[in-house]
């Protein structure tokens, strides 16, 4: 019975490859010159530190534009509020991996929705997708490709 797995995950390398080409770009910018601007990666996250709120900005503008130009999809990027005192500003990005059950339960439904005579199960943070015809299966991923979920989906595990 063909089957296939929706997940949502990024490219960790692309994404360290986005912040490492941020903070080269706020290097040569002559109006970053001395501040303590900078972009950093910890595990699942990104820390944007810079001295004003309106710099915080940029080096946020900076930082999507990398990661587009990398096909790294900006909506699995949660961002927190900025946190602004006197001498900085500072901003925590989550870097959301994997379907959370919220999402996996809206493709789900979705999937339910659209009458296709296939089977989904949410398995951890992965919905599979299992049905006879493998037309059926190529018309529910171009279904979620057409529907507006939150986070990026990818569709791997082809099997026939």
């Amino acid at each position: 019975m063909p089957s296939f797995d929706i997940v949502s995950k990024i490219d960790n390398h692309e994404v360290t490859n986005a912040i490492d080409q941020t903070n080269r770009e706020i290097s040569n910018r002559f109006d970053f010159r001395g501040t303590n601007a900078k972009v950093e990666l910890t595990k699942d996250n990104i820390v944007i530190t810079a001295p004003t709120d309106f710099q915080l900005k940029q080096v946020d503008e900076i930082l999507r534009n990398k990661m587009a130009k990398r096909q790294v999809d900006i909506r699995s990027l949660e961002y927190k509020p900025p946190e602004v005192n006197i001498s900085e500003a500072r901003q925590t990005i989550i870097v959301k991996q994997g379907l959370d059950a919220e999402n996996a339960k809206k493709v789900v439904k979705l999937i339910k929705e659209a009458q296709l005579k296939v089977q989904a199960a949410i398995q951890d943070d992965q919905v599979r997708v299992t049905g006879k015809k493998r037309d059926d299966l190529q018309a529910v991923i171009a279904m979620l490709r057409e529907s507006k979920i939150p986070v990026p989906l990818q569709y791997v595990n082809f099997r026939d």
